[in-house]
């Protein structure tokens, strides 16, 4: 999935798009320092957080699937835990601290280059206004979740697993892979109904 850069961000020599030595794959070299640039999977860490039979969703304000709705969440940034990531996003997408979080599903797509993880967690206090990212927050009661008004594949899948637990009185940890043709599956709309 690596794709060829044309230049070193450190030092802006021309850099060679090919197999180093002791590697089994294609990465971006520096032509001036040898140095090896790794294309790695991208990590979204997100909450489900269930109060009086509802859960936590946020309407999409920004592409993708502007205007979906969705679990809060959004890229793990350096420097933080998977953890604190979740709780970082749920707090700048629905104004609300996540506290006790614990591991859910981690769901790989590959074919977009990234990994999934979501925690369930319990909210701490009132909510406070949301960020730019949601253009509305809402505890959805479970039985009014309108699935094809869902933004992504993984979402679908970790609310399904969620609800499943929830059903048999368990907790699970659900380790997974989601394809390119899962988004027909799901029959996800392509347009947004507010």
């Amino acid at each position: 999935m690596s794709r060829p850069m044309r230049f070193c961000p450190n030092c802006g020599a021309p850099t060679e798009f090919k197999i180093p030595d002791g590697d089994d794959r294609k990465r971006n070299v520096c032509t001036a320092t040898g140095e090896i640039f790794y294309d790695n999977p991208r990590n979204v860490v997100g909450t489900i957080i269930e109060a009086d039979g509802a859960i936590l969703m946020c309407r999409r304000a920004i592409e993708p699937r502007l205007g979906f709705w969705t679990l809060p969440a959004g890229f793990l940034e350096l420097g933080e835990t998977a953890a604190d990531g979740a709780a970082r996003e749920t707090w700048e997408e629905a104004g609300i601290v996540a506290r006790d979080l614990s591991l859910h599903s981690m769901i790989d797509v590959t074919h977009i280059g990234q990994i999934h993880i979501f925690f369930t967690a319990v909210q701490q206090g009132a909510r406070e206004p949301a960020g730019p990212e949601s253009s509305e927050v809402a505890f959805v009661p479970l039985d009014e979740i309108d699935w094809s008004q869902l933004a992504f594949p993984t979402i679908h899948r970790a609310l399904t697993r969620y609800m499943a637990d929830r059903e048999s009185g368990r907790h699970d940890v659900h380790v997974e892979a989601l394809g390119a043709d899962d988004w027909k599956a799901m029959n996800l709309a392509a347009t947004p109904r507010y």
